[in-house]
């Protein structure tokens, strides 16, 4: 058993968290923080967890939690997890970040994304990127984790392996992607109101999103040299869900057969990765999971490849993710806790 705390613990992504960590089997859930309901418990904000979680809510205190918890998840708009992590905090324990202020490796990258100046950039060099399909190995010893965004994850598995393999112009990339609701947070915004995005279809971030970079830097590995990508982020009147559509242009010779061999080389074994084939995800098809399913259609008539992947933002996209990297990290059944099929199927 692991002492486990959350700090941001009542937004869409921490409460999803709390959810996970209640039922896991090995985590004792120790410390909760939020700072907008302290002293009360955690099922009064949400009742839905009433008997699965009733431990009462902190004040935020990091150096506290890190005394009393062995893996510490934050939870937490960026650029506040690196004003508040700190050399003594990772001795005393993991810390899991959901935020992205430890997902780019260049410290200039994120400053000019997200508009302001790294308070820790001497702790990024000690942070992996917690995509586990990808960086399995090095997650076993991390300290420091930063979990991926939501939209990077549906986008950068669905390309892993047309990119990696060499299978696609990497010149030619475009991604969209459409999210539900909870993407945007619990914090009240006019655009995330009924009226405001129901009945309704948009792209925002356009050209500026700042889940840009950080799709670029892992699909730059994986090709082994740098690459652009065009990603349009779209709002859809749903609750949870990513759906991303991927389109490249074939390299010379390549047909279905390479693209297909290629997907099965690199997600055969993964527990979370659930190939379609020809029959293409649907965001219900994944709804509360951790799985990430990718489905594709190679267009002989343009010499296009579309690559189609499917995720609840919530889970393989913020908290799943984040336990599934908990589990790696130690050494629990990288599966534990962590539901791979829908409740329902309709």
């Amino acid at each position: 058993m692991v002492n486990v705390g959350v700090i941001g613990s009542t937004g869409y992504a921490g409460a999803q968290l709390v959810a996970l960590l209640s039922h896991h089997p090995h985590v004792s859930l120790t410390y909760l923080a939020s700072h907008s309901y302290v002293g009360r418990s955690f099922s009064s904000v949400y009742p839905s967890m009433l008997g699965s979680c009733d431990l009462v809510m902190e004040e935020e205190d990091l150096e506290e939690a890190s005394k009393r918890c062995d893996v510490l998840f934050l939870a937490l708009p960026h650029a506040l997890a690196s004003k508040k992590v700190n050399a003594e905090l990772l001795k005393r324990c993991i810390v899991i970040d959901l935020g992205a202020d430890y997902r780019l490796s260049d410290v200039a990258s994120y400053n000019h994304w997200y508009g302001c100046e790294h308070a820790s950039p001497s702790l990024i060099a000690q942070a992996v990127y917690g995509l586990p399909e990808l960086h399995r190995n090095a997650i076993v010893s991390a300290n420091l984790i930063a979990n991926p965004g939501c939209y990077t994850t549906c986008s950068i598995l669905t390309l892993a392996p047309l990119v990696a393999e060499g299978l696609v112009d990497t010149s030619t990339l475009i991604i969209d992607s459409a999210s539900g609701v909870t993407g945007a947070g619990r914090v009240e915004k006019t655009d995330s109101l009924f009226c405001e995005c129901n009945e309704s279809f948009k792209a925002y971030g356009v050209a500026n999103h700042r889940h840009t970079p950080e799709i670029e830097q892992e699909l730059s590995l994986l090709a082994g040299r740098p690459l652009m990508v065009q990603f349009t982020p779209h709002l859809v009147p749903m609750n949870r869900g990513i759906l991303s559509t991927c389109y490249a242009s074939l390299a010379s010779g390549i047909g279905e057969p390479e693209i297909g061999q290629a997907y099965r080389k690199w997600y055969a074994d993964e527990p979370f990765v659930r190939l379609m084939g020809s029959s293409l995800p649907e965001t219900r098809f994944v709804k509360n999971t951790n799985v990430c399913a990718i489905g594709w259609k190679v267009d002989q008539r343009t010499r296009r490849v579309i690559a189609i992947g499917a995720i609840d933002n919530l889970v393989k996209g913020a908290a799943g993710q984040a336990v599934q990297n908990m589990n790696i990290r130690c050494a629990f059944a990288e599966t534990a806790g962590l539901a791979s099929s829908v409740v329902n199927p309709l």
